[in-house]
C-alpha cells in the first residue's frame, strides 16, 4: 500500500534515491540508540548494507520499530532484516546497492563472504516531509 502522495514520492527519490546519510535511531529497554548510516532510498523504502550481529540489528530485531531522520524529513518505519546481501533472492536490491555505494562499497569495510553482511530495509509507515515550505504528511 503506498503510503505517501506522488510529490513527496518525487522528493524522497530525487534526495534519497541515492547513497544518502541519514539518521536511524533504534531503542533498547526504554534508551534510544541513534547512529548515522549510508542507505539508499526506493519505493518507501530506506535499504542499509550492515551486519548482523550489529547492536542496530539486535535492537531492531528485538522491536522493529525505528526512526530516521534526513534533510528536512522525519519517519517511522519497521525494520526489516533481508538476510544475507549474496542470497539469490536479494539479487536485484544487492546489485542496486553495490551501484549506488560504488564510491566505498569495497574499501575493506564490508565482508561479502560473510553471511552476517545483511541487507537492512526500513518500511516506512509514517513521517513529514519538508519542501520549499510545504508539508507532506503520511
Amino acid at each position: 500500500m503506498k503510503i505517501m502522495s506522488v510529490e513527496a514520492a518525487l522528493i524522497m527519490r530525487e534526495r534519497f534515491g541515492k547513497d544518502s546519510v541519514i539518521a536511524l535511531s533504534t531503542e533498547e529497554k526504554g534508551i534510544p540508540y541513534v547512529r548515522y548510516v549510508n542507505a539508499y532510498y526506493e519505493d518507501e523504502c530506506f535499504y542499509i548494507i550492515t551486519y548482523a550481529r550489529s547492536n542496530k540489528m539486535r535492537q531492531i530485531s528485538n522491536n522493529p520499530v525505528v526512526g530516521v531522520a534526513g534533510e528536512w524529513f522525519t519517519a517511522h518505519g519497521k525494520g526489516i532484516n533481508l538476510g544475507y546481501f549474496g542470497k539469490p533472492e536479494n539479487k536485484q536490491i544487492a546489485e542496486k546497492l553495490t551501484a549506488v555505494f560504488a564510491e566505498w562499497i569495497n574499501n575493506g569495510h564490508n565482508d561479502f563472504t560473510d553471511e552476517n553482511t545483511v541487507i537492512l530495509c526500513i518500511r516506512l509507515t509514517d513521517g513529514l516531509l519538508l519542501s520549499h515550505g510545504t508539508k507532506y504528511k503520511f
